[in-house]
């Protein structure tokens, strides 16, 4: 596989990148419409794989013909409700459908996850996607054990619920139903417009005060988000959402995740007066996070695409985090600490007062569920 130089190596090494030239860069042209610019073993690997120009991919046929495709792997889930106690989030369980994410952003904090399968955090991420097909009905079996007490489950937490492989396999759909025909509280995070498709579920789970969506809204600059996101809605299409969504009933929210110094915190004010315009309840941010290998995939990227910005980006990214790529502290590990940091967040807080939202909708109910086979059929006796 042919590969290409990065921009202005030797800058990058004035400024603090000096292992990035040694990086395993893929050809460019190779990784179009995708955010990982390498696709480095995963870390729990005993080889590790370097590709090199042999001089026989010289063709652009050649070439375009090597370009990677997402494989979709089925996978049957033995269990499909995963359980946290982290102070930093607002549930306490969640369901991901997918395991890797064709959006390929190149900030997602979910990369490391994919070498647990023996897989890069890289390309591999975004290209082998796992279905797991049986969702629905291990959800059904899961919500009917004896004693099961309901509370929002959280969807789109790890991996987006309605990447471009949802519009086939319809897994995000299924789970939906089933959480409508139990009555039990969900919640959902997506930065796709393919969210409308399943808007009379929602809209039905929605008038029984059983569920909220959140739109992920990193920049309003298309060229940004092509780079940032690139198989991701537009930033319009998902505007447009929320628009649809509220109109419809559906209590929606926007996320600014991540705000990205010297890169997208200029768009703080905009993405939240544009959200409470359609109708958005609130809008929150999370700082930029770069655990495990995605602070590589980030650094890659941002060498590639914005390499003038490299280094006031990663500078104030290590500022709010202690002199580090990343700091896990519950507390701190979501809005950063410091100066900038610390403006973040007021900036945020004060485009929402001026923004003149309007009161939050009610907490999620979870007085209605009623466990599946509960009413209108025999429970088992084993």
């Amino acid at each position: 596989m042919k590969l290409t130089q990065a921009p202005d190596f030797e800058r990058l090494k004035r400024v603090g990148a000096a292992d990035l030239p040694r990086h395993d860069y893929l050809d460019a042209r190779l990784v179009r419409g995708r955010g990982a610019q390498t696709n480095a073993a995963g870390r729990f690997e005993a080889e590790r794989r370097e590709s090199f120009d042999d001089g026989w991919t010289e063709d652009d046929e050649d070439t375009a013909a090597a370009a990677p495709v997402t494989t979709a792997h089925i996978e049957r889930a033995r269990s499909i409700i995963s359980r946290n106690d982290s102070p930093d989030v607002p549930f306490d369980r969640s369901i991901n459908a997918y395991r890797g994410c064709e959006h390929g952003c190149s900030y997602c904090f979910a990369r490391p996850s994919h070498s647990y399968l023996g897989l890069s955090a890289g390309l591999d991420f975004e290209q082998q996607i796992y279905v797991k097909t049986n969702a629905a009905e291990v959800l059904r079996r899961e919500l009917a054990r004896p004693g099961y007490q309901a509370e929002p489950i959280a969807m789109g937490t790890n991996t987006d619920p309605y990447q471009p492989l949802e519009r086939t396999h319809r897994i995000t759909r299924s789970i939906l139903e089933v959480m409508l025909e139990t009555r039990h509280p969900v919640t959902i995070t997506t930065k796709s417009a393919l969210v409308l498709r399943d808007l009379d579920v929602l809209s039905d789970l929605a008038a029984l005060g059983l569920c909220r969506v959140a739109l992920s809204i990193t920049s309003l600059d298309h060229r940004l988000s092509r780079t940032l996101e690139p198989r991701a809605s537009t930033p319009q299409r998902r505007l447009d959402a929320v628009r649809q969504l509220a109109e419809a009933g559906v209590p929606v929210m926007a996320m600014m995740a991540p705000v990205i110094p010297a890169l997208n915190d200029s768009e703080i004010e905009p993405i939240v007066a544009a959200a409470a315009r359609m109708g958005a309840y609130d809008v929150r941010g999370i700082f930029l996070r770069l655990p495990g290998e995605v602070a590589d995939i980030f650094r890659e990227w941002l060498m590639r695409h914005y390499p003038g910005r490299f280094a006031h980006v990663m500078a104030l990214t290590r500022e709010a985090r202690g002199g580090r790529n990343y700091t896990a502290r519950f507390g701190e590990r979501m809005v950063g600490e410091g100066p900038f940091a610390l403006l973040v967040q007021q900036r945020l807080d004060l485009a929402r007062k001026r923004a003149g939202f309007g009161p939050r909708p009610a907490p999620l109910r979870r007085d209605l569920f009623v466990p599946p086979g509960a009413s209108g059929s025999q429970m088992s006796l084993l």
